[in-house]
């Protein structure tokens, strides 16, 4: 039984900050790339933030550097992403997502998905 459950979403306002945490079980994730995407309505899933099994190799999409911290804690089997200084842009539905690779930046690699969790950023 492989499990991603995303958590931490709500509603924020711009300028504000919110941070979220994917908890993972059933498989041994801490060997895993791990990473955050995002959908908002009408758009692709993007890319958001990667991180290595280690911890040791971020990579963020450049609409997020410099503002989002990616980070993982394997003795908790914890993944998070805080975001700070939020924009409206930001709004979608979260997904974190797994992989027994390194980091990438297309969805359809990962094969491993949380249900997602709604972030919303008022102006």
């Amino acid at each position: 039984q492989v499990q991603l459950v995303e958590s931490g979403g709500g509603l924020v306002q711009a300028g504000g900050s919110l941070g979220l945490s994917c908890a993972h079980s059933g498989r041994t994730f801490s060997v895993y790339a791990m990473a955050w995407f995002r959908q908002a309505p009408g758009k692709e899933r993007e890319f958001v933030a990667g991180i290595s099994w280690s911890g040791g190799t971020t990579s963020y999409a450049d609409s997020v550097k410099g503002r989002f911290t990616i980070s993982r804690d394997n003795a908790n089997n914890t993944m998070y992403l805080q975001m700070n200084s939020l924009k409206p842009e930001d709004t979608a539905v979260y997904y974190c997502a797994a992989d027994p690779g390194v980091v990438t930046r297309s969805p359809r690699l990962y094969d491993y998905w949380g249900q997602g969790t709604q972030v919303t950023v008022s102006s």
